[in-house]
């Protein structure tokens, strides 16, 4: 059994990218795509689908244009390789709120490290946009370059190993309660983040 968070009882912090350090706003692509091919938005949520080549693309195992040429498929629609793309990074939608003071707060103290599912084009746009925030990082574990995503155990282990510190010393944030549990599993103490508040309640409980 993992003990409670209490003062000192961490030696590095992970966190998740995607509606923990920047909020997401998948609306927004599946607007332009909508209006690239001229069809009801209704029509793309119906057909959008997070199933295998999804997967494949975020672990690096298939090409950008492969997963686009999928996405024609799946979504019935036919737009160009740069219209999808211009959906797939509108899809940012600033820093969470609150959460830029809290990994200056938090990296004064204790290493900051990161792991994300994300794909390749996604992390051109966010290694840009998003340069000073995860600044505060050490390391960025992403999913398209280990080959490795939440919540397959193996990620968690690939990560533990590479921190270089025990599983029970890491705190992992994550909005996602499947990936809290799966980290728990490995061993980790795990936050589920529903806001900065929720960094903040942590961050408290550690002392720092």
């Amino acid at each position: 059994m993992i003990p409670p968070l209490s003062p000192g009882s961490a030696d590095a912090l992970l966190f998740d990218l995607g509606r923990v350090v920047f909020d997401i706003d998948f609306s927004k692509a599946i607007d332009c795509w909508a209006n690239h091919a001229a069809c009801p938005p209704s029509d793309i949520v119906e057909r959008f689908e997070r199933g295998e080549a999804y997967r494949h693309h975020e672990i690096g195992k298939i090409s950008d244009a492969a997963y686009f040429d999928s996405l024609r498929s799946t979504l019935r629609i036919r737009i160009s390789d740069g219209q999808f793309l211009e959906g797939w990074n509108a899809i940012f939608a600033g820093e969470m709120p609150g959460i830029a003071p809290l990994l200056e707060r938090a990296a004064r103290h204790v290493p900051l490290y990161a792991l994300s599912n994300t794909n390749r084009p996604h992390v051109e746009y966010f290694s840009k946009t998003y340069a000073g925030l995860l600044g505060h990082f050490r390391e960025i574990y992403l999913s398209s370059t280990i080959g490795l995503r939440k919540p397959d155990a193996a990620a968690y282990d690939h990560v533990v190993k590479a921190i270089g510190v025990p599983a029970s010393r890491i705190l992992f944030f994550d909005d996602l309660a499947e990936n809290v549990e799966a980290a728990r599993a490995r061993g980790l103490h795990a936050v589920q983040v529903k806001s900065s508040a929720d960094v903040a309640h942590a961050l408290d409980a550690l002392g720092i």
